[in-house]
């Protein structure tokens, strides 16, 4: 057994085989198509493998993201594509790849590790915890176009640029390249939709599906409010079936006008979580505060709980899954009943703090 280890680029053919077989037997494209960004010979140091007699057993990949939110930059490993041979199954080789890639994102100075699964039990053995906060919106039935004067395409073929242009708009969003853009766009089983205004200029834009993951749920889109309603109702319209958008909890004002609509409203986490470097997010924290005037925040880890709180009015945390969950939601802390109402209204400027992962950028 070798590994883990990230694999030479003589051996990446091999590895997408083992990948396709694994996880995309059914699929008539190459998982590759799919995270271009990720399974690609420019990410092979963050793909990790474990192989034997020259076969690949056991697989990883990592994905570094900068993040920028309105009162902090995350560096984010987020890992996919996990998957070990049936015949090499309760072996271990899963937790010692993942742990691999823990140490990976570590070394390159990443405050968090995300990842999407459904098997909790066996992530929180590692120190991942559900948190954060996504909002699923269904549009159970069609609604009048707040602005008929848009023009509405179903037609993917889209400028990159254009997309990057409203993308950047977003108040959260992973820093990106319009070449990245462009290979986004080219990813099998996506639909983009998309809103002009009088001018030709792109107003809107909303992408449906990412190969064999996402479908039926639009997971990326910008633009106005106004111009993104519009296209829901356009897309609605189309396909003659309720549609399913996924929000991050600050785009209130999105929020706000579906709820005024006949739709059905699901909170549930980001993904799950694991604070890698607590000193560097603290400290990025605290100076979120500071730039609010918040000079008093305490954040520090003491015999393995974490203090929390502001001057003298403080809170213990017992272990990193309340903090992770406290940090990024969906805890809330003002339910906690341990702050005085003073403290609450400071903590409540900055926390819980605004991460989102779009959906082009999840592994």
């Amino acid at each position: 057994m070798e590994g883990p280890r990230s694999p030479a680029e003589s051996e990446l053919p091999r590895v997408l085989n083992f990948l396709n077989q694994s996880l995309r037997s059914e699929a008539a494209w190459s998982i590759a198509a799919e995270y271009p960004t990720a399974l690609s010979s420019t990410n092979l140091h963050n793909m990790r493998i474990i192989t034997e007699n020259d076969q690949v057993v056991s697989h990883a990949v990592l994905k570094p993201l900068v993040v920028k939110s309105p009162h902090v930059i995350f560096k984010v490993g987020a890992i996919g594509s996990v998957v070990t041979n049936e015949t090499h199954r309760n072996q271990g080789l899963s937790t010692k790849i993942i742990e691999d890639c823990i140490q990976q994102a570590t070394r390159q100075q990443c405050d968090i590790a995300i990842l999407w699964t459904d098997l909790y039990d066996f992530y929180r053995r590692m120190g991942f915890e559900l948190a954060g906060t996504e909002i699923s919106v269904v549009v159970e039935e069609e609604f009048p176009m707040p602005d008929p004067t848009l023009r509405l395409s179903k037609d993917s073929k889209v400028a990159a640029e254009a997309l990057h242009r409203l993308y950047s708009t977003h108040s959260v969003n992973s820093v990106r390249s319009v070449e990245e853009t462009r290979k986004f766009l080219s990813i099998p089983q996506t639909q983009v939709y998309t809103a002009w205004d009088t001018s030709g200029q792109l107003a809107a834009y909303a992408v449906e599906g990412k190969g064999a993951d996402l479908g039926g749920y639009i997971h990326e889109w910008g633009g106005s409010v106004t111009a993104i309603m519009t296209l829901l109702s356009y897309i609605r319209r189309e396909k003659q079936q309720a549609v399913t958008i996924i929000i991050p909890r600050h785009s209130k004002n999105l929020l706000e006008r579906l709820r005024e609509k006949p739709v059905t409203y699901n909170q549930g986490f980001l993904g799950m979580i694991k604070i890698l470097n607590f000193d560097q997010l603290a400290a990025k924290i605290k100076r979120a505060f500071r730039a609010e005037g918040i000079a008093d925040i305490v954040l520090e880890k003491q015999n393995g709980q974490y203090v929390f709180g502001c001057n003298t009015d403080l809170a213990v945390l017992g272990g990193e899954e309340n903090l992770t969950q406290l940090l990024f939601g969906p805890l809330d802390f003002e339910t906690l009943d341990v702050f005085t109402p003073e403290t609450r209204e400071k903590l409540a400027k900055i926390l819980p703090l605004n991460l989102w992962i779009w959906g082009w950028d999840s592994i």
